[in-house]
């Protein structure tokens, strides 16, 4: 399984503020292979933010999960490729037709552009659910089953990669292979509070069953030192 950064970790600056997101980015530079932005972020400050924290000095992972008919996805991907973001999502549950947009929008633009096209990520089933969540949706499948189900429509789609917790890295992994980019949220070091998650597992283990990126946020984000906090992260890994 190919590297895809030296560093697998990257921290989820859960902010509204751009000061305090650059603030937290420069002190973790050297820490962490990079920094995720999501929604409440994109929301408050807009595409100039993202421009501007694509120019710190980290690799930048625009978490906002786009979800909509196959042509307005394509434009949303169309106006977010000049902002420079190595990673951008979308739900896989758009189907394969909107997930073929993204990706034809993603290289058609960046090659306009002469940038390098952000990775196409696909969300199969966000942390916070479980199994009984699914089942009040109407989902018959339990949730590796759905997992795998999504998870294999977006490689046949082309996406560079998906979204699952920790518990379905070693199934992806042995039914549909290592040419996935694994993006794994869930991620607790040991004696980290679990908060809202429901899935999960510490960073030596996920990147042992075969994570690429490990999204850690408030294990980081909310420790006292927030450098020291992600260097023992960093340290686990044998980095």
């Amino acid at each position: 399984m190919t590297k895809v950064f030296e560093n697998p970790v990257f921290c989820a600056l859960d902010t509204p503020s751009v000061d305090a997101a650059l603030d937290q980015a420069q002190r973790l530079n050297g820490t962490i292979g990079g920094i995720k932005l999501g929604l409440e972020f994109f929301l408050a400050n807009g595409p100039a933010a993202i421009k501007q924290m694509s120019g710190a000095g980290l690799p930048v992972f625009l978490d906002l999960k786009l979800h909509d008919i196959p042509n307005t996805v394509a434009g949303a991907v169309r106006s977010l490729a000049p902002l420079g973001v190595d990673i951008l999502t979308i739900h896989t549950q758009g189907g394969a037709g909107m997930m073929r947009a993204a990706v034809d929008s993603a290289h058609d633009e960046a090659a306009k552009l002469g940038l390098t096209p952000p990775k196409i990520i696909g969300v199969t089933i966000l942390t916070s659910l479980d199994g009984g969540d699914l089942s009040g949706m109407g989902v018959k499948h339990s949730v590796e089953e759905q997992v795998l189900n999504l998870a294999s429509l977006a490689k046949e789609s082309g996406l560079d990669g998906v979204v699952c917790s920790p518990l379905e890295i070693s199934a992806i992994r042995r039914d549909i292979g290592d040419d996935l980019m694994l993006i794994v949220p869930g991620i607790r070091p040991a004696g980290a509070v679990v908060g809202d998650q429901k899935r999960v597992m510490n960073p030596s283990e996920a990147v042992a069953a075969g994570a690429n990126i490990l999204v850690i946020g408030r294990p980081i984000t909310q420790a006292d030192n927030i450098r020291n906090a992600a260097q023992d992260i960093k340290s686990s890994l044998g980095l």
